[in-house]
């Protein structure tokens, strides 16, 4: 899959940006439904409402979760979805564990590094990727992202790179691979653990390989916005047998006892590490269904999306996250666009408006930059107070030019012709709605 490589690229240089808006050949003569014209979109609400449901659950869920509760058999759930999933990523070892948040503290623990060491983190993440190294006394080292693609900055992360820096975690942003064959060859200059966090990029790959094998360790999440919900749940996998004894025993006290006499945490049998993380059988039963049918429901909303993305990343100014030839990538969550609304010449909440006007559900959501959040500016909670940057231009630039439009899980031809059209007629006439 390619994602803006041989298309209209995510920025433009500033003349070409320019250029391009200045010579729209887009200008339809319709009123705009704001301005009283007819509605682009006529697709009715309950076809819409079908086609955008997530989570999505059928058939095979139910019954299997009637086949478990009549089995009496719950925690044979667990070995056999992790097995799949092994089978599935290739990872050489695998855990499951109660959500991704665990999965995350679980690996923080697995590091085993001094207190005090740091581990670069996207700012642009959900806090669980941070404030899960506390427990471990651990701190964060805030990393912008890449305008480009909404993914770890590795540039920023080699002008913070300190003494104390001993991992680095990248997130893959709304299911877009960050560049982690350029991040790891970086990391093993540099005597670092690359770490990911996978909670956006269910059968994402980059190079034939599923995200999840390029770091040592890392993490998915199968909440129930997630790709593959399963309502509550997180998977972790590991490259070494060290790491995943340690992931492993910090939240399952049962671990220590299947460990080879020779293990380090064999001693530990009884108790483990002191947390309980396993995995709701019911939700391993809902995750095994959904994994079945996890790359045919990718490979759909990915026809949906260049169908629509083709027609609008031709109007001047518009463009998608930039995914290499040899990344595959997966959608979360929504279809992001990528705007520069300075050079457009309208605001994004006259842009939103007009669109919804039309019918089409277009929205926007700001991450929250952790390093912004009260937490990190108090001493307290930190081995040492996490360095605070003043300012994130990757970050603020996407956090300001997005906009998201609905992933369609179903055939959805007639209202993706729509949502283009509307679009068109819009993006037309951008400079007069303000």
């Amino acid at each position: 899959m390619n994602l803006g490589i041989t298309r209209r690229s995510f920025i433009k240089t500033s003349s070409a940006v320019v250029a391009g808006l200045a010579a729209t050949k887009f200008a339809p003569t319709d009123t705009l439904a704001a301005q009283g014209g007819a509605k682009t979109v006529t697709v009715s609400p309950q076809k819409i409402a079908a086609l955008t449901r997530w989570p999505r659950y059928g058939a095979a869920e139910k019954n299997r979760l009637h086949e478990l509760i009549d089995s009496n058999k719950f925690y044979e759930e667990l070995p056999l979805f992790e097995q799949e999933w092994q089978d599935y990523t290739k990872a050489p070892f695998v855990k499951c564990h109660v959500n991704g948040s665990a999965a995350l503290t679980s690996m923080y623990f697995a590091l085993d590094l001094p207190a005090g060491s740091e581990v670069m983190v996207p700012t642009y993440t959900f806090f669980s990727a941070c404030l899960a190294m506390r427990f471990s006394n651990l701190v964060p080292v805030f990393i912008d992202i890449d305008p480009k693609t909404g993914c770890f900055d590795l540039d920023d992360a080699k002008r913070k790179l300190t003494p104390k820096v001993k991992a680095v975690e990248a997130m893959h942003s709304w299911g877009l691979p960050c560049e982690m064959d350029l991040i790891c060859d970086w990391a093993k200059e540099k005597g670092l653990v690359p770490l990911e966090d996978c909670a956006h990029a269910h059968g994402a790959s980059m190079k034939g390989k599923k995200m999840g094998n390029w770091g040592q360790m890392a993490i998915y999440s199968f909440q129930a916005s997630k790709v593959m919900p399963s309502v509550e749940g997180g998977m972790g996998m590991y490259q070494t047998r060290e790491y995943y004894e340690r992931a492993f025993a910090f939240g399952h006290y049962e671990a220590p006892a299947k460990f080879a006499k020779d293990s380090p945490v064999r001693a530990y049998e009884g108790t483990g590490f002191g947390q309980k993380y396993r995995m709701h059988p019911f939700a391993a039963a809902v995750a095994r269904m959904q994994l079945k049918g996890l790359d045919a429901m990718n490979a759909l909303v990915e026809k949906n999306v260049r169908a629509l993305n083709d027609r609008l990343t031709q109007l001047p100014g518009v463009a998608e996250p930039r995914c290499r030839p040899d990344q595959k990538r997966a959608y979360y969550h929504a279809n992001m666009l990528m705007i520069d609304f300075k050079k457009a010449g309208c605001t994004r909440d006259a842009l939103v408006k007009a669109l919804a006007a039309e019918g089409v559900r277009a929205s926007f959501w700001d991450y929250p930059q952790q390093h912004t959040l009260k937490i990190y500016s108090e001493a307290k909670w930190w081995h040492h107070p996490p360095k605070i940057p003043e300012k994130m231009p990757g970050c603020e630039y996407v956090n300001a030019n997005h906009i998201f439009l609905p992933l369609f899980y179903g055939e959805a031809t007639e209202l993706i012709d729509q949502y283009a059209k509307a679009f068109e007629k819009v993006w037309a006439k951008r400079s007069k709605l303000a």
